[in-house]
């Protein structure tokens, strides 16, 4: 084992393995919690998503970890699976059937994508300021949708939203969730968010506002009223009503959004870890079909896109140097599919300190814009504005990519621009003239 994991050349142990798995376990746990609670908004079965997003994170983990050697774990992403309930499913109208099968499609077209490698012309093709952009964009999103859960922002006719009645109980709750969870991540806990929400649920059924779960641990919930449903339900509708331009838009977000937070992912935890070399990973390709195949396969199981997690850094900081790590991580998720009964305790005002935090560290990105640039800045503050705006994550990406090329031609700088761009420009030109009406 220690040989094939090569502790030997990582100057590392199984118990320094075994510690960092442990820690980025703690570190991302939240995903088991709050995946649940956002793909049911969708009309997804809570209890057979919380299977599903264990046994995808499971299985992408143990995937990086024996093909790749990396301690990097994956789950179902954030942000995706807001995408995926609010965007896809409540805003476009899609079935979740459908769009699960979209997400297993993206994660196809990645995996070819890797194996043909046309990995390196995509990423160039793309600007890095739409890339930043959309990944602030998305943390603002996530984080609007968790202050709609909390009750702190809420509906209001003549301004569109209020500030909500912060003497409300539940509401009350979501904010001291915020404050604690912003203490640990402050005070650098590891695992500051899944602690937040622990400590936040006991509070709440100690002041009755979370009813007292019945149970801790119990069986493993049944998986069948979301396993393989993107092609039982095809197979009742026909095949007409999944081969559609809104669908193709829908898996261009999906496969855009995974594939550039994955490649980001990836190089910021190798290189916290020490394993670029001369600004290039080893093994990328093998990573990366980790993570597209842990797509489909999670699809199939029924979640959203499973990606790697940053919080995998956690675990880089405490040693981890190798797969081993991520083994560990993997076997954790098969261990939680017993303590599904939390899922009563983990509410929407629970969850809602995750989604906001999470939105605040996504939202770093904005620094790494050149605002100065106003042919840059246009299309990367409507891509980040519209987002929540909107409450489409599609329309941001969309209109960002349609602007850039316009503001780069005025700027004289049209032949800057890839041509893969222009493809681009024409798919969501279409988009927002027949989908969005």
């Amino acid at each position: 084992m220690d040989r094939y994991f090569g502790f030997k050349e990582q100057g590392t142990s199984y118990r320094q393995e075994t510690v960092a798995g442990i820690t980025t376990f703690l570190a991302m746990a939240y995903i088991l919690f709050v995946n649940p609670d956002i793909l049911a908004a969708a009309g997804m079965d809570q209890q057979a998503v919380f299977v599903a997003t264990a046994l995808a994170a499971a299985i992408g983990t143990i995937i990086m970890g024996l093909l790749a050697n990396y301690p990097i774990a994956l789950a179902p992403g954030m942000g995706l699976n807001a995408f995926f309930a609010f965007s896809v499913v409540i805003g476009l109208g899609i079935d979740w059937q459908i769009a699960l099968f979209g997400v297993f499609v993206s994660g196809i077209i990645f995996i070819i994508i890797t194996l043909t490698g046309l990995r390196e012309v995509i990423i160039n093709a793309i600007p890095a300021e739409l890339k930043y952009a959309a990944a602030a964009g998305i943390g603002l999103f996530i984080a609007f949708i968790g202050l709609k859960a909390a009750g702190i922002v809420v509906p209001y006719e003549a301004t569109a939203v209020t500030l909500g009645d912060l003497t409300q109980a539940p509401t009350l709750l979501a904010i001291f969730g915020v404050i604690i969870t912003v203490i640990f991540m402050v005070r650098g806990v590891k695992g500051g968010i899944f602690y937040g929400m622990i400590i936040t649920s006991i509070v709440g059924v100690i002041f009755g506002v979370i009813e007292r779960p019945t149970a801790i641990v119990s069986s493993i919930p049944s998986l069948s009223p979301t396993f393989g449903q993107a092609f039982f339900y095809i197979g009742e509708v026909g095949w007409s009503e999944v081969f559609t331009l809104k669908l193709l838009v829908v898996i261009l977000t999906f496969l855009f959004v995974d594939f550039f937070d994955t490649a980001g992912t990836l190089y910021a935890v190798s290189n916290q870890a020490g394993f670029v070399k001369d600004n290039k990973l080893p093994r990328a390709n093998r990573a990366l079909l980790a993570d597209s195949s842990a797509t489909s396969i999670g699809a199939i199981l029924g979640t959203s896109t499973t990606t790697a997690y940053i919080e995998s850094s956690a675990g880089v900081a405490a040693g981890g140097r190798t797969g081993f790590a991520s083994l560990v991580t993997g076997v954790l998720f098969l261990f939680a599919l017993f303590f599904s009964p939390l899922l009563a305790v983990v509410t929407s005002q629970v969850t809602a300190a995750a989604l906001i935090v999470v939105g605040i560290l996504m939202a770093s990105s904005l620094g790494l814009i050149d605002w100065k640039k106003f042919e840059i800045a246009v299309p990367a503050f409507v891509t980040v504005v519209t987002m929540p705006l909107t409450y489409s994550i599609a329309n941001g990406i969309a209109l960002g990519f349609i602007l850039y090329p316009i503001t780069m031609i005025v700027k004289g700088k049209g032949k800057d621009v890839h041509p893969i761009m222009y493809v681009l420009f024409v798919i969501f030109a279409l988009y927002l003239a027949f989908l969005t009406k």
